[in-house]
């Protein structure tokens, strides 16, 4: 509406001053008409000529006046649009930065990450004595700590950009997180606090529900996280209430109590505001301190809850959401000892070019019964798939000489792909929905993120093998 009107008010200007220098000439011609029939005194045509003569100056000046002040307003507004741009490309050009940051970090933090992860499985096969069983557990709980951590940073980077859905599955909410609760059992004793988590049930669960877990542990990090840091001595306490249920649907309530500084009123209104970002400024003596609160009241927003907190200053804080779920048949199989799921000779090459990495995903693939032929760049993996037979390829994104993407491309032009269209999995520790997507567009058929999951690799070969489902 403003810029119509700047636009409105010359033109406005413009018709009523040819409205004036129209009554001015009018007035002219009556003047002389009335001269030239009956001759008027001198003095009356002089100052009703000097009368006009002002008007119009007047209307001069008012118009030049707008005109100028239409001109200022038109370079100001230029001159702010053109400041607003510029702006508006510093914050692009920021995040940009951001996420390039965070994929390299990402990806830096996960490969030796993934060799850590899985040299303390091939650790946890082989015959140890209970203090060294001990040892191991603490070490992969702390590894699986990090990654949680790294998982967090970049999940909550897609929730504050607004790229998040819900994805839906059966989970068991006791066996699911009780893996993750146990991470933070561990680095609350390192703190020298007590953490205790329990389950509330109605009755023995017969049934699982409907929910989106990596959400709903991305919550739990996010406030777990934030209760031991701002908790000095003490106690963190979980609880899982699955206590009310109303017919098909399960009430599901999350408690994370704290014995820390806690907040006041103000703080958790500020918190608790959807159009505000969490202010932890004060306090300056908890690095990292409260990241994740706002993150963690959007999420619960989108699972159909509500974040709330209770909290008194130098006591504690309880934070709590309530999520309504669907009950589904529990469908889950009891967990059973490691066995191959390939039976028949089945070769894969693996084109990775770190040698530790190599061990491990070796150690994984030749567990599942299948045998390996390494690769250590992108040039000898497209050699060998010309001249050895392999029903599956490996194949890391980011490798020197002839990267995944280009040696891809080059197999695919091969008599033999042609011939027997190899099935090709991507293997990189960055993990984002672009490089998903890139693999996607390069030909790829699927993607094994590191530190690679047992589960997600058995349901690969499972997938590409032709093979039935482990009973």
């Amino acid at each position: 509406m403003p810029f119509f009107k700047n636009q409105i008010k010359p033109l406005l200007a413009k018709i009523i001053l040819l409205i004036f220098v129209g009554i001015a000439f009018a007035s002219i011609f009556f003047v002389g008409f009335n001269f030239l029939e009956e001759p008027l005194a001198l003095q009356s045509i002089s100052l009703l000529l000097a009368i006009l003569l002002l008007v119009l100056v007047a209307i001069a000046f008012s118009f030049f006046k707008n005109q100028y002040a239409n001109q200022l307003e038109i370079e100001n507004l230029s001159n702010l649009i053109n400041d607003l741009k510029e702006q508006l490309n510093e914050a692009l050009d920021s995040a940009d930065y951001k996420s390039i940051y965070l994929a390299n970090m990402s990806y830096e933090i996960r490969t030796p990450l993934n060799t850590v992860l899985g040299m303390l499985n091939m650790l946890k096969q082989t015959n140890l004595d209970p203090d060294q069983k001990a040892q191991v557990e603490i070490a992969d709980y702390s590894s699986e700590h990090l990654l949680q951590l790294v998982n967090m940073i970049i999940d909550n980077a897609r929730v504050d950009d607004g790229e998040v859905e819900l994805n839906l599955a059966a989970i068991n909410l006791k066996s699911d997180l009780s893996r993750l609760f146990k991470i933070f059992e561990y680095q609350a004793w390192e703190k020298g606090l007590e953490l205790e988590f329990k389950f509330l049930f109605e009755s023995e669960a017969k049934f699982l529900v409907l929910g989106d877990v990596a959400k709903i542990q991305q919550v739990l990090i996010n406030l777990i996280n934030n209760a031991i840091k701002f908790t000095n001595n003490g106690k963190i306490t979980i609880i899982v209430d699955q206590t009310v249920g109303i017919d098909d649907d399960q009430i599901v309530t999350f408690y994370i109590k704290d014995t820390g500084v806690g907040m006041s009123s103000h703080e958790v209104k500020r918190i608790l505001k959807t159009s505000n970002k969490v202010d932890v400024s004060r306090f300056t003596d908890y690095r990292g301190g409260g990241y994740g609160l706002s993150i963690s009241r959007d999420l619960v927003k989108l699972m159909g809850g509500e974040l709330k907190i209770e909290s008194k200053e130098n006591k504690g804080t309880t934070f709590y959401f309530s999520l309504q779920l669907k009950k589904t048949l529990n469908v889950q199989v009891p967990s059973a000892e490691v066995k191959p799921i390939l039976f028949d000779k089945f070769s894969v090459l693996v084109a990775e070019d770190n040698r530790m990495n190599q061990k491990v995903i070796k150690f994984l693939l030749e567990q599942q019964g299948a045998d390996c032929t390494f690769a250590k760049n992108g040039v000898e993996a497209v050699d060998l798939y010309k001249i050895l037979d392999f029903d599956m390829v490996f194949m890391d994104i980011y490798m020197p000489d002839l990267d995944g993407y280009q040696a891809t491309e080059k197999i695919k032009k091969t008599r033999k792909y042609a011939k027997h269209k190899t099935p090709i999995i991507a293997v990189s520790a960055s993990a984002f929905d672009e490089d998903i997507e890139n693999a996607k567009l390069a030909g790829i058929d699927d993607f094994l993120a590191k530190p690679i999951e047992v589960e997600k690799l058995k349901e690969l070969l499972v997938k590409y093998a032709s093979i039935d489902e482990p009973a």
